[in-house]
């Protein structure tokens, strides 16, 4: 058995786990394991050139983070996302991520609305790129700003043990061609609120922009169980 997407690593650093965990992090969040496929060590040791004591503790590490699930008799497989795991963390996000939007506002500093800006360009350059890892990673730096701008440091942390799954949905609703708004047109609305010091439509900005993700994800969700119920 072979897992596509995953090269071997031949020069292993200090930091080899957390490179096997980015590496299997990003093959599932970009769909190269698909919801509810095993997790085998021997074939994923094989390809990474790496121990079972290291795949062990990488397939821990992500089913602390909700992208993989350990069942009695099968062993690890790829966490299915449903539509209430997906309504959860949408809840979630809106609370957090206009409330850190929200107080970014209040507080913009001419430094931050410097840093802010800078993590704009560097997404629009992720967002022509495409490389998934690139623009998940983009993603999370330019959020990483507005919640330390907002000094929401603890709503963070939550933000960052959801982060997986929050990318997996990301990476269903970037996908898709009927969104109401681009994505970037929503970062750059929420940045120009933000940096203009305006916490209201900072909030309205990250609020319009969640319930058109929510949305795209709540569909396709939908589209997924109805198949799977055929």
């Amino acid at each position: 058995m072979t897992t596509p997407g995953l090269t071997k690593i031949d020069h292993p650093p200090a930091t080899l786990r957390d490179m096997v965990q980015d590496r299997m992090r990003e093959a599932i969040i970009e769909g190269l394991f698909e919801p509810g496929q095993r997790l085998v060590e021997r074939p994923l040791c094989d390809q990474l050139g790496v121990s079972r004591t290291v795949i062990r503790e990488t397939i821990r590490y992500l089913e602390a983070e909700g992208l993989v699930e350990i069942l009695p008799g099968r062993g690890p497989i790829v966490a299915i996302m449903n539509r209430e795991d997906a309504r959860q963390i949408y809840d979630i996000r809106r609370m957090l991520e206009t409330a850190a939007a929200e107080t970014c506002a209040r507080k913009i500093s001419p430094a931050r609305a410097r840093a802010l800006n800078t993590s704009l360009a560097q997404l629009k350059r992720a967002f022509s790129d495409k490389t998934p890892g690139v623009l998940f990673r983009a993603t999370s730096d330019f959020y990483s700003e507005i919640f330390d701008g907002a000094g929401h440091h603890i709503a963070w942390d939550i933000v960052q043990r959801l982060n997986g799954r929050i990318s997996r949905l990301r990476m269903m609703t970037l996908s898709s061609t009927d969104r109401e708004r681009p994505g970037i047109a929503h970062m750059e609305a929420i940045c120009a609120a933000i940096i203009s010091g305006d916490p209201v439509t900072a909030r309205a900005a990250v609020e319009r922009h969640l319930d058109d993700t929510a949305a795209i994800a709540e569909r396709l969700l939908a589209e997924e169980e109805e198949a799977e119920d055929d």
